[in-house]
């Protein structure tokens, strides 16, 4: 009788410490997004974009604005950012 409150008791334990570090991490979840890369490289644009080379490149010609980033002569696109500015009033103005 004696072991099987023990083991109870290891149970509830192990029980707690999973929910507690589950509940840690409740709001600020580990990955990205659905998959998605927080940095897309500009040769990598249009397989996110959907459009060919010749389409994307027209719209970083049209659009110098676009979000991006430049670390060590290679340019980033930030996924997020790039989304919020694709899906903006001002873009579509023009």
């Amino acid at each position: 009788m004696e072991t099987g409150f023990f083991w109870l008791g290891l149970g509830l334990a192990a029980l707690g410490y999973f929910i507690g570090d589950g509940l840690k991490n409740f709001k600020n979840p580990k990955g990205n997004v659905a998959g998605y890369p927080h940095l897309i490289k500009e040769r990598d644009l249009q397989y996110y974009l959907g459009l060919s080379k010749e389409e994307t490149k027209e719209m970083l010609h049209k659009y110098p604005d676009i979000p991006k980033i430049e670390l060590k002569g290679t340019t980033y696109y930030p996924y997020q950012h790039l989304m919020e500015w694709m899906s903006s009033a001002d873009l579509y103005q023009n």
